[in-house]
């Protein structure tokens, strides 16, 4: 219906059903001995209570800062929310925490509710609750009238129904329905999928549509996303304080955004000008619980390799045997968790390997780390030789 009045009307028009109480209207009530109208829609008053698109109203196109971090997955994602359906389906977007991946996502939903389509927003862990009650209650099929009939099915942070048989059950079939009929499919997660934990099937699944990742914002970027959320709350702020912050070792969205949302508190509580000392000041404690790393990369580097025996050429190279493998993932993981280096950053350091590659390797890592005595004797030996070094 609000698809026919958009065509007809030449603009979206929200289309809203009120149902009249009886008792305040001239319709005489039905007869209780009348046979139910087959026209009337059964009570739903048991069913279950699925979620209406769950969309925060400032997450649209309009508010999104295109940089080349990002450029990719903002022309993938325009595209599909002007032909839903017909390009790039499933569209699977993938990245680090606080980079936008959400954001994309909903901007679709957004584009395709104002053009009159039906769309259905949640997270994984929504989709699972969804699942997991009808199941248990008997209603299986409530479920799937509910996910199979809208026109765009945005999922975001997929990777939590890995190791979850049943959900990844449910989201199987529904993806196959509502691609067999033409409808949009959006999936945001935080790797690629075919080096996720969740089933084959449904990582050839996601992969059979496009695959777009998000990286880090340089600096450029940041300076837009800084810029584009002082005005968005109104503030007018110097250009040289926002050069201040978008030069901070920053690894996310979220946390570039916390530091000027500090400093905006900082200047309006303490009634203090703006000026990028007060900035440095009012983010000081903020870096400050970064910890810093002990050791250069390049020693946590050295210190891998001389314990394996290997030189990092090897390790830096393309080699796959799986001693090399093994090695490489150790070295990965010791950047990022004892060098506090981000993913891009580690890549960069072992020879221009893909962010990507990085977190898969340290996901894991840190799941040998619980089952694999040995592997936690290898990096404690390699931890020390670190410290020796240092204390020398």
């Amino acid at each position: 219906i609000s698809r026919a009045v958009a065509h007809v009307a030449k603009t979206a028009v929200d289309v809203v059903f009120q149902v009249s109480d009886p008792s305040s209207s001239n319709v005489p009530d039905p007869a209780p001995s009348a046979a139910p109208d087959a026209r009337r829609p059964a009570d739903r008053s048991d069913r279950p209570a699925f979620p209406a698109p769950s969309l925060r109203p400032h997450l649209t196109f309009d508010t999104f800062i295109v940089g080349a971090s990002n450029e990719l997955a903002h022309a993938a994602a325009a595209r599909v929310a002007e032909a839903p359906g017909r390009v790039y389906n499933p569209l699977y977007i993938y990245s680090d925490v606080g980079l936008g991946k959400t954001h994309l996502a909903q901007a679709i939903a957004h584009k395709l509710l104002e053009s009159g389509h039906s769309a259905i927003c949640v997270t994984s862990e929504r989709f699972t609750n969804d699942y997991i009650t009808a199941i248990r209650e008997g209603r299986a099929n409530r479920f799937r009238e509910h996910y199979r009939s809208t026109d765009v099915l945005v999922i975001d942070d997929i990777q939590f129904i890995a190791g979850k048989e049943q959900t990844q059950e449910g989201f199987f079939h529904t993806f196959n329905d509502l691609h067999m009929t033409g409808r949009q499919i959006v999936v945001t997660g935080d790797e690629p999928a075919s080096q996720s934990m969740l089933e084959q099937r449904v990582q050839s699944r996601l992969e059979g549509g496009l695959v777009v990742d998000i990286q880090p914002p340089d600096y450029e970027t940041r300076f837009a996303i800084l810029r584009s959320k002082a005005q968005r709350v109104g503030a007018a702020i110097d250009p040289a304080v926002i050069d201040m912050i978008a030069r901070r070792p920053l690894s996310n969205i979220r946390e570039l955004e916390g530091c000027l949302n500090r400093v905006l508190a900082y200047a309006q509580l303490t009634g203090q000008a703006m000026t990028p000392d007060l900035a440095a000041h009012a983010i000081r404690s903020l870096l400050a619980q970064r910890p810093a790393p002990t050791v250069s990369a390049q020693a946590i580097l050295r210190a891998v390799v001389d314990y394996f025996g290997t030189d990092e050429a090897t390790v830096c190279g393309r080699r796959r045997d799986r001693r090399t493998a093994h090695v490489r993932r150790v070295a990965m993981y010791m950047l990022r968790e004892d060098g506090r280096l981000t993913s891009p950053q580690v890549g960069q350091l072992l020879g221009g390997k893909d962010h990507s590659t990085v977190l898969y390797a340290q996901k894991k890592l840190e799941e040998q780390i619980e089952q694999d005595p040995a592997l936690r004797r290898q990096l404690t030996a390699i931890r020390q030789s670190l410290t020796a070094h240092s204390a020398v």
